[in-house]
């Protein structure tokens, strides 16, 4: 939460902002500061076959696989941004996208926008993001990610999709 305003630097001010209640204000700019949060994106990857990509992302984690994510760059929205980390991060070009829910991540203030994308093509080419990748049963996936908790984005888009191919 904004003490100061982040364009003039003025202490801020509680306003009353309609159905949103107090919400600091700069008295100088006139202008409302509601909390911002980083917007990313969560994205399944899978092929024909019905299987999807878990990687491991040291930074994450040395234990438990994931699936792909990134941030959202200003002036992109959230599809381009899922079809942009799957070719960054494995090298595949996204054949079909669909939408998988928001998710909110309290503990890093993150909306993750969830995605599945299918591709054709299965020959993954990972970045130096990432430690390792790799393709895996619908049914075997939940093994080896995070436990189920629920902040966990990653698993509730890996049980949409398991609903989904059924």
């Amino acid at each position: 939460m904004f003490q100061y305003c982040p364009t003039c630097g003025t202490k801020l001010v509680t306003k009353l902002a309609g159905d949103d209640g107090e919400i600091p204000y700069c008295p100088h700019c006139e202008r409302f500061w509601f909390p911002m949060f980083a917007d990313c994106v969560i994205v399944l990857v899978a092929n024909a076959q019905h299987e999807i990509v878990l990687a491991k992302m040291p930074y994450l984690s040395k234990q438990y696989e994931s699936l792909i994510s990134g941030y959202i760059k200003p002036g992109e929205n959230a599809e381009s941004a899922a079809i942009r980390e799957v070719q960054e991060e494995l090298g595949l070009t996204g054949e079909s996208i669909e939408y998988a829910g928001t998710y909110w991540l309290p503990k890093h203030q993150m909306m993750m926008h969830g995605f599945m994308v299918l591709v054709a093509d299965d020959q993954l080419n990972l970045s130096d993001e990432l430690e390792s990748a790799e393709w895996v049963s619908v049914e075997a996936a939940p093994a080896k990610m995070w436990p189920a908790s629920p902040e966990n984005a990653a698993l509730k888009v890996c049980q949409l999709y398991a609903q989904q191919i059924k």
